[in-house]
């Protein structure tokens, strides 16, 4: 008797829960989720041939406890491993570290006590000293070459005037062929203008980022440590992790007292710190990252950051099998090894893979 084979079992469908306005980890922009997780996520159902649905969530809280509940299989999202959620929630193998962030809004005074520091650095100033040191050099070779060429000497402004002019001429460019006239005289001219051209890139690099280092500094003059947010209105999301950190340093008697205030996206972060309705804004550094990124706008800083550093995973149901969450933490490992993680966090905050 000839047994005919079992039909294989379909996969069941997995509800998975994802948050909307979590941005850059998930989003719904136009009836279409994106995000860092929810491209991840498809991902891993794509090469692991795990049907699912999507199911929309509030909030990382709100994600947690239906998963917790069984209401979900799989919740998805850059949902922090914290020790406390540790001990009631199941989660997959982490997929990124991160850490708190805590944004401020600066005023032009602290932009421009921060712009004068960066002019007045020691380190610009030695450049300086540098470029018109070696320009000087330059137009002592220039004299000594054009004695019997253009004969600077003997030019009627006067041989003080005459140097001054020369040195003038190779740190600025214009009147070259008014200074030299010979050959080697030609090349110095040339060799002062590869050292003009280096000498304000690096200036202008030098200038650069120490002006945007001078502005997290300043946006954190009275901001050294978490607890310096004593006193403050801080806007934080409810039942995230900032809020659980703020809450226990209220606990632990931190006086005054921390006033916590309700942040429904980070991306209302600028309109209520511009608004005056809160001093800071704490969130997970790569949710402000990316708002800060989308804002371009010196007025908004890091005031601290990596603030508790901690891994990031998806959540699981109690009830889904042990096959299913093998799969899935299999191919996160895959993709983590692979650098298909760090290549989605930088497209999500950036908007580009590279």
């Amino acid at each position: 008797m000839i047994l005919a084979a079992a039909p294989a079992q379909a996969s069941p469908v997995l509800r998975v829960g994802v948050a909307d306005g979590a941005q850059p980890c998930s989003y719904r922009q136009q009836g279409s989720w994106s995000g860092m997780a929810v491209e991840l996520w498809q991902r891993i159902a794509d090469e692991e041939k795990l049907p699912y649905v999507l199911v929309t969530s509030q909030s990382a809280a709100t994600l947690l406890a239906a998963a917790q509940s069984g209401e979900l299989d799989v919740a998805i999202g850059c949902l922090t491993v914290s020790p406390e959620r540790l001990r009631s929630h199941r989660f997959s193998l982490p997929f990124q570290e991160t850490g708190l962030g805590v944004m401020t809004r600066r005023t032009r005074l602290d932009l421009g006590v921060s712009l004068l520091q960066s002019l007045l650095s020691p380190d610009l100033i030695r450049l300086l000293l540098a470029y018109v040191g070696l320009i000087g050099l330059l137009s002592v070779a220039v004299w000594q070459v054009e004695r019997a060429g253009s004969q600077p000497a003997d030019w009627p402004v006067g041989r003080r005037r005459g140097f001054a002019l020369i040195f003038q001429v190779l740190a600025t460019g214009p009147g070259t062929n008014t200074v030299v006239v010979t050959s080697r005289g030609h090349s110095l001219v040339f060799l002062a203008y590869l050292v003009r051209i280096v000498s304000a890139s690096l200036l202008v690099s030098y200038v650069t980022i120490n002006v945007v280092r001078g502005s997290d500094d300043a946006s954190g003059k009275a901001l050294r440590h978490v607890r310096d947010l004593a006193g403050q209105r801080v806007g934080v999301r409810e039942g995230s992790v900032s809020e659980q950190l703020l809450q226990r340093l209220n606990q632990s008697g931190v006086q005054p007292t921390i006033q916590l205030r309700e942040l429904k996206q980070v991306l209302d972060a600028d309109e209520l710190l511009s608004a005056g309705a809160v001093d800071a804004v704490m969130a997970d550094e790569i949710q402000i990252e990316f708002l800060m990124h989308q804002l371009a706008d010196p007025r908004y800083g890091l005031a601290l950051r990596n603030l508790h550093p901690q891994s990031q995973a998806f959540a699981f149901s109690p009830t889904l099998n042990e096959v299913t969450t093998n799969k899935i933490d299999m191919a996160l490992g895959r993709l983590k090894r692979d650098g298909v993680v760090s290549q989605l966090r930088r497209q999500a905050i950036y908007g580009t893979p590279h």
